[in-house]
């Protein structure tokens, strides 16, 4: 099966350009990821359906991901006619990667969300959303929502609405997504690991009773590629310690998680990835905000060309 490569949008005033230059570039979708604010190593946040909605806007053929919605921030209602307009709007192109967060909990204070409700909250959001997308008139009695008779007019464009891969890394999101996910999105795997998911995930499906023919293989792939390898660890190493709490190395850090160049180099990362059974890889860049179209521009011209014959 083919190698999908998509470019995340992360900074809100370029999400315009940044998705016409992806699409120009030849990548094959777009992501976004979402916080409201990070209470720890503030910096810029966005809403990924807003982003999505711009970026449908400024684009004709990309694919959409959300990488991911943070379900329990959002009313799942509110949710699925959000989604069911981005979608429309897009002609079918989104696909919903969605996870329960929590690794900022200053965002569900604000909130008002306790951070012990994330994964009942998940849980009862994509049965709300599939409800919702079908069509009909959709009743729900759950733990924590509850309606009745509610139908979203427009509804999505795919019928029974976008697909929805489960994020995360733990084996409760696993758990999640076999039992009711369309695919798998984790983030800060090595390929070694991305496999071992992959086994853990299809045998879930097989106890579940489902089937893994069209089920979706996704990675958010934190990236930064450059001339060298140095410099491409170094770029990674700044943006993660100004993001992340770690008490080693960033420059280990970067040499563990982040698809780092030159190009080759990348490639030859990517393909390991690929026979792991990832199948659409989410580039997040981890670059100054002034080199992200540099970033853009490069793996279009020099890295994914060579993955068409995949």
């Amino acid at each position: 099966m083919s190698l999908r490569i998509g470019a995340n949008l992360a900074e809100p005033a370029l999400t315009a350009s940044h998705a016409r230059l992806a699409e120009e570039a030849g990548f094959d979708f777009v992501g976004a990821g979402e916080h409201v604010y990070r209470d720890e190593r503030p910096g810029p946040t966005q809403i990924a359906l807003s982003a999505l909605a711009t970026a449908a806007g400024a684009t004709s053929r990309v694919g959409l991901l959300t990488s991911i919605v943070i379900a329990p921030l959002h009313h799942p209602v509110m949710l699925a006619k959000e989604a069911a307009i981005v979608d429309l709007a897009s002609g079918g192109r989104l696909t919903i990667g969605l996870g329960v967060g929590g690794e900022f909990p200053g965002e569900f204070a604000a909130l008002g969300i306790p951070l012990n409700q994330r994964g009942a909250r998940t849980d009862e959001t994509v049965e709300i959303l599939r409800a919702l997308w079908s069509g009909g008139p959709a009743t729900h009695a759950g733990k924590l929502f509850s309606f009745k008779d509610v139908t979203l007019d427009p509804g999505p464009a795919q019928p029974g609405g976008p697909k929805i891969w489960i994020g995360g890394r733990t084996e409760a999101a696993m758990k999640r997504t076999a039992r009711m996910g369309d695919g798998w999105l984790p983030y800060l795997y090595r390929p070694s690991q991305y496999a071992r998911s992959v086994d853990t995930v299809k045998g879930l499906l097989a106890r579940y009773g489902r089937r893994d023919d069209a089920f979706g293989w996704g990675l958010h792939l934190m990236t930064a590629v450059a001339g060298t390898r140095e410099e491409s660890v170094r770029l990674a190493a700044e943006s993660l310690r100004a993001g992340y709490k770690y008490d080693g190395s960033y420059e280990e850090l970067a040499e563990r998680y982040v698809l780092l160049g030159p190009p080759d180099a990348a490639i030859a990362s990517l393909l390991e990835f690929h026979k792991s059974g990832a199948r659409d890889v989410l580039l997040s860049w981890m670059v100054p905000s002034d080199r992200i179209s540099e970033q853009i521009e490069s793996i279009g011209q020099n890295v994914i060309p060579h993955l068409k014959s995949v």
